[in-house]
């Protein structure tokens, strides 16, 4: 069965950071590009950051110089590292784990973050 479970989200005032961590069973890691999506309320689910198996790393340009995604192969988790939060960075933030062969992807549940104060 496979398990995407996103953890590490919450509330923090703007310009504070958090780190989010996506953990994964299931699917053989290594052949999967992770990617962390967010989702405002009443907005598209739109990408943040990936990063593939031999760790290169893309970002979207309004993250980029903030945020840092990592990953561990031998644990199988992918961490997002979050600095300079923003209001308008306030999003349920989602982990995606997509098969680089076959395109086959799954989903977390996503968990909170919200930049208030």
């Amino acid at each position: 069965q496979v398990q995407l479970v996103e953890s590490g989200g919450g509330l923090v005032q703007p310009g504070g950071s958090l780190r989010l961590s996506c953990t994964t069973s299931g699917i053989a890691f290594s052949f999967y590009d992770i990617a962390w999506y967010r989702q405002a309320p009443g907005t598209q689910r739109e990408l943040v950051a990936i990063i593939t198996p031999g760790l290169a790393t893309r970002y979207v340009d309004f993250v980029q110089g903030r945020f840092s995604i990592t990953r561990d192969n031998p644990k199988k988790t992918v961490e997002l590292q979050m600095n300079g939060l923003k209001p308008e960075d306030t999003a349920v933030y989602y982990c995606n784990a997509r098969n680089t062969l076959s395109n086959v992807a799954y989903w977390g549940q996503g968990t909170q973050v919200t930049v208030s104060g």
